[in-house]
Parts: C-alpha cells; sequence; structure tokens
C-alpha cells in the first residue's frame, strides 16, 4: 500500500492535482504544510494536517512543516468573511516558537528521511517589494486571481478585501517556489480552502523553472451534528495544556458524537485498518459502550500530551462519575478536578436554611436561568456530588459539600462545575 492509498481509505484526500497519487508511489518524495502563527498555540483543527505530514514521514517521505513568520503578518483571506487583525512581529515571534515545538511531538528530526521545520520569514523579509512585483506579480493576471474562491467570497462581502490579503496567494506561491528550489519539494499539502493558493505555486513553479509541482488537499474537518469541529461551549480546543488542560481535551474526544467515532479514528490516530474495523462493530453493537470514543481519546491525548496525561484524564474522570465522591479526601477531588470550570462560594451561603440548588445552577452557567435551572432537575439531568437530584426546590447546605470544601455540579454526562466553598461555614 502507497501513502496515497493510506491517505485515501482514511477519507483524508479532498482533491489532489493530477500526478500527485504516482509521485507519491514512484519514490521519495519531499512534502510540506504552511501553519499560520495568528496564536501561541495550534488546536485540533490543525491535527489532520499534521497527522498527514507525519503518516508521509512513516512511509518514507520528507516532510516539512512551514511556519509563516512571513505571511503571518499578512493573514490568509481562505475561509475568512473579514480581515484578520495583523500581529506584531513580536507577536508573531513568539507565536512561531510555541507552534515549533508542538509540531515536534509528531515529527522525527533525526534519520533519512528528517522532518525540518522552516519559517518563511527568512525569505520573505529579505524580499523588495520591486522584485516581488517583477519576478512574481506579472506571472499572475488580475483575472486569474479573481477567479480563486477565497477573493471572490471576500468580494462579495461589505467589507471587500484589501490589497494586503490579496496579495497572500502569491506570496504562499512564492513559497513553495522558494521551497522547490531549496529542498527539491515537489507536494504542498492544506486544508480543501487552501486549493487554489497551492494550484498559484504550482503554476508559478511551471513558469519560472519548468518544473512540474504536485498538490494535494484534505476535507475541512466538520461534526456529524454540523457544529465547527474543535469549537466546545468553553471554547477552541487547543493543544497548549495551559489553555485547554489534557482533561478537557480528552473529554473533549471522549464526548464526540458516535457518527464521528470511527472517521475521527482514521483522521487522527495511527491505529490500523483492523483495529478501526474492530472498534467500528463495537460501537455498532453496543454504543452506550463508548469504545470507539475512549480508544479515540486515548490515542490523541497520548499523541499530544503524553502517557501520563491520559493515566491522569481517565483517573478524573472516574472521580467525576464516582457516587461515592463525597467519601474521597478534598486533596484527592481536587487532584483530578481541579481543571474543572470552578466558582468560589462564600460559606455563609450555605447557613442558615441553605442555598438553592437552582440558584447555584443559574450561577454556575449550568443553567441560564431558575426556570431552565428547574426544568433540568425535573427532568434528571442534574447531579450533586454524582448523585441525580429529583427536588428542584432543594437548598444546599453543609451536609451536601465534600468535607465543608467543595461541591461538584454537573449537567447531564458532560459538563462539570466544582464549586469551592471559602470562608467557614
Amino acid at each position: 500500500m502507497t501513502v496515497y492509498d493510506e491517505l485515501d481509505w482514511r477519507g483524508v484526500v479532498y482533491d489532489a492535482t493530477e500526478g500527485a497519487r504516482e509521485l507519491l508511489a514512484a519514490g521519495k518524495v519531499t512534502c510540506y504544510i504552511g501553519f499560520d502563527p495568528t496564536a501561541s498555540s495550534l488546536h485540533v483543527g490543525n491535527l489532520l494536517p499534521i497527522m498527514v505530514l507525519a503518516r508521509l514521514q512513516r512511509f518514507g517521505h520528507t516532510p516539512l512543516g512551514v511556519v509563516g513568520g512571513g505571511t503571518g503578518l499578512i493573514g490568509d483571506p481562505s475561509g475568512k468573511s473579514q480581515e484578520r487583525t495583523l500581529l506584531s512581529r513580536d507577536e508573531v515571534a513568539q507565536n512561531l516558537e510555541a507552534i515549533r515545538g508542538q509540531l515536534a511531538r509528531f515529527l522525527e528530526f533525526e534519520g533519512a528521511n528528517r522532518a525540518q521545520i522552516v519559517d518563511n520569514a527568512e525569505w520573505l523579509d529579505r524580499l523588495s517589494l520591486m522584485d516581488f512585483l517583477r519576478d512574481v506579480g506579472k506571472h499572475f493576471t488580475v483575472n486569474y486571481m479573481l477567479a480563486k474562491e477565497s477573493v471572490k467570497r471576500r468580494l462579495e462581502s461589505d467589507d471587500g478585501i484589501s490589497f494586503t490579503e490579496f496579495s497572500y496567494l502569491m506570496l504562499q506561491a512564492y513559497d513553495f517556489l522558494v521551497l522547490h528550489d531549496r529542498y527539491q519539494c515537489r507536494l504542498q499539502l492544506g486544508g480543501s480552502d487552501q486549493w487554489g493558493n497551492i494550484v498559484a505555486g504550482c503554476d508559478l513553479i511551471r513558469k519560472l523553472r519548468g518544473g512540474q509541482a504536485f498538490g494535494l488537499v484534505m476535507p475541512l474537518v466538520t461534526t456529524a451534528s454540523g457544529t465547527k469541529f474543535g469549537k466546545t461551549e468553553a471554547g477552541t480546543v487547543w493543544l497548549d495544556a495551559a489553555r485547554t488542560s489534557p482533561y478537557r481535551f480528552h473529554q473533549f474526544w471522549l464526548n464526540v458524537d458516535d457518527r464521528d467515532a470511527v472517521t475521527y479514528l482514521k483522521y487522527f490516530t495511527f491505529l490500523s485498518r483492523d483495529e478501526i474495523a474492530a472498534l467500528e462493530t463495537a460501537t455498532a453493537r453496543a454504543p452506550e459502550k463508548r469504545e470507539a470514543q475512549r480508544r479515540l481519546a486515548r490515542e490523541v491525548t497520548g499523541l499530544v500530551h503524553g502517557e501520563a496525561a491520559v493515566t491522569a484524564a481517565e483517573r478524573g474522570a472516574g472521580v467525576l462519575f464516582d457516587p461515592r465522591v463525597a467519601e474521597l479526601p478534598v486533596a484527592d477531588v481536587l487532584a483530578v478536578a481541579g481543571d474543572v470550570p470552578s466558582l468560589d462560594l462564600d460559606a455563609g451561603r450555605l447557613g442558615g436554611d441553605g442555598m438553592a440548588l437552582v440558584e447555584l445552577l443559574a450561577a454556575t452557567g449550568l443553567a441560564s436561568s431558575k426556570g431552565e435551572a428547574t426544568r433540568l432537575i425535573r427532568n434528571g439531568g442534574i447531579y450533586v456530588n454524582n448523585e441525580r437530584v429529583a427536588d428542584d426546590r432543594l437548598r444546599l447546605t453543609r451536609e451536601q459539600t465534600i468535607q465543608g470544601r467543595l461541591i461538584l455540579l454537573r449537567k447531564g454526562q458532560k459538563q462539570n462545575v466544582l464549586v469551592r466553598i471559602t470562608g467557614a461555614v
């Protein structure tokens, strides 16, 4: 099986230029994917291209990760309805270093086909405007650029597109040319929204070098329910543990829809076809066991954060659903639930006849209002210290706390909030 066949059965080939399959079957190829340093961390939406690079390397090809220290100062209009806020050079430089470290978790930097991470600021910062217009701009007609989907979409918006972002396509094409010259790179990969930029680079190499270059694009990952992949009620799911804790990261994968679990196993793990088929069968037979999701969460969390993080996350999930949680030492609960969303509550609120549970649910955000909290309780969707609550008039006192220090609230099977009691009860 060639790497193209591997990518194809995993469902990650959205489109490819003519000859890309044959190129990958013919021998060792140097290929690249660009990463935009608009934040200090990559997010789960970046995992698909990262995994494709890693798979190519495992099949003997040489991967280049290009971090856009130059193009990041401009901003890619692809898939965007509005122009991005421009970052300073210092912000881009800081983000770039953080992203380098994250890419290093997936790629091998030793051996005959060792990976390299390069910064396109190295050549773009040295490029004068006159040289760029003469050597690159002359090969792109305005009609050609206007026909690109990323440009057409922005032209139809109220804000239009600035000349700065309009030039992005040519800058990315120039990146491909430089990588072709320096590293004999012949294949560029990216999301399907990058198709126009990638084809432009292939055209530029053909015009200026008389050589043939190729492109392959992956689908933009979505969920079966139609929501944006990687977005949760808590926000974006980041690869940086300081921005999304390993526990929350693990929970994100554990909670994916049954309809998405097998697809994500293909996309985001190195499990074999037979292993994934077995998990697909198990999910069809007993979806309530969530075997595919458990394996998915374990594999991806291990790749991103390491095996120790997987162990801690699984232990934490056990505590958060343990009906005896009120009997556990406070330190043990905090050790595994410390990164659960939390709220401080003055102990005085639990004195006398206590505080209405519906009021606390609204205060934590688990319910949008006391009325919604009442409905959730009546429908059996609220748990206090992992015990389902049936009384919508319940008032919380010291007896409902974990040793006077904590209250663990849960809505359904996914959303937890840890209430920290401050002061003396």
